[in-house]
Order: structure tokens, then sequence, then C-alpha cells
């Protein structure tokens, strides 16, 4: 039996763009075990060069999406964390942007951003897991906007869909 997909009202209109990206009928948990292995399909064979591509001027590297798929991981699982604990202060937005900017990514190898990827995922598993049914309806406030746990649960493996179709329309071609 799969997770049920979170209601309207349990997250902001923007996230229908990730949770979408989870087939129907499909169970997040498992999307999110399986996407790391996609992933390194995709883009783990590249050269540290093509790694460093961007696919217009302004726009993020190869290096730099990835580790804003794990700054970005990072941040909903705490967020869910905070929720799930009953926690009803307000939690703040970030700006993708300027984390990027910041993120000393293009300096690193793209294999230790993969070590960093592994370990954020593992523990994003083990977080999720660890919910209770009662904990993923658990709605709290983020970015000024109702968000639930279990609307979480969606919108990860929906993002890191999002950007992998980024990657395969945006960047790839420019490598081949």
């Amino acid at each position: 039996m799969s997770t049920a997909r979170p209601q309207p009202g349990q997250y902001v209109a923007y996230f229908d763009n990730y949770i979408s990206r989870v087939p129907a009928g499909a169970e997040p948990l498992t999307v999110l075990a399986e996407q790391p292995a996609e992933l390194r399909q995709l883009i783990g064979g590249l050269t540290e060069e093509q790694a460093l591509t961007a696919y217009a001027p302004g726009k993020w590297t190869i290096k730099e999406m990835l580790l804003h798929i794990i700054d970005t991981e990072r941040i909903f699982a705490y967020r869910a964390l905070r929720i799930a604990r009953g926690d009803q202060q307000p939690l703040p937005g970030f700006d993708e942007n300027a984390y990027a900017e910041e993120s000393g990514a293009n300096a690193r190898s793209l294999s230790d951003l993969f070590q960093e990827y592994d370990a954020v995922r593992q523990a994003t598993l083990t977080l999720f897991r660890s919910f209770t049914p009662a904990q993923l309806d658990r709605t709290g406030t983020a970015s000024n906007n109702p968000l639930s746990v279990r609307a979480l649960l969606f919108v990860l493996p929906g993002h890191e869909a999002h950007h992998r179709h980024i990657l395969r329309e945006r960047y790839l071609p420019l490598l081949r």
C-alpha cells in the first residue's frame, strides 16, 4: 500500500510541480531510496570539467545543482522534523541562489559531493521512516505557508526529479 498523497491545504501550490513528479501510486520513500542510483547513472560519470558546466550565463553548474539538491533536502528534512515533533514556530524560507553562490561546490570533487549526498539521503530516509501516520499529517508553517510532513515526503523526491529533468534537458545536451 502506498502512502497517501498530501491534500490541498497541506502545502502551497508552488509545490505541485514537485509533488506531481512522484508517480501516482508510488511509495515516496521507495522513490527516495532509488534516486541515488538514478542520479549517479545520469551524472556520476562526468569529468570534473564537465561537472562545471552551466547551460547559460548566470545559471548553476552541475556541481552547484547537486549541492543545491543536498542543501534543500537538509532544509526540508529539518522542517519535517520540527513539524513532526509539534513545533509550531514559523520556519523561515531560504534563498537558494545565495546558498549556491556561497556553497563552494565548484571547488569540491564530484566524488565528494556524492559522498555528502549519500549521507544526507540516508539520514532523510531514516528520519521519514521514523514518523508515525499522525506525525505525517502534522502541519506547520514554512515560508509563511502551511506545510505538512506528508507534503515534504512527496516534495523531496519530486524536487530531485525536477532537477534531474533539467539536467537531461539543458545540461547534458551540451556535453554530447
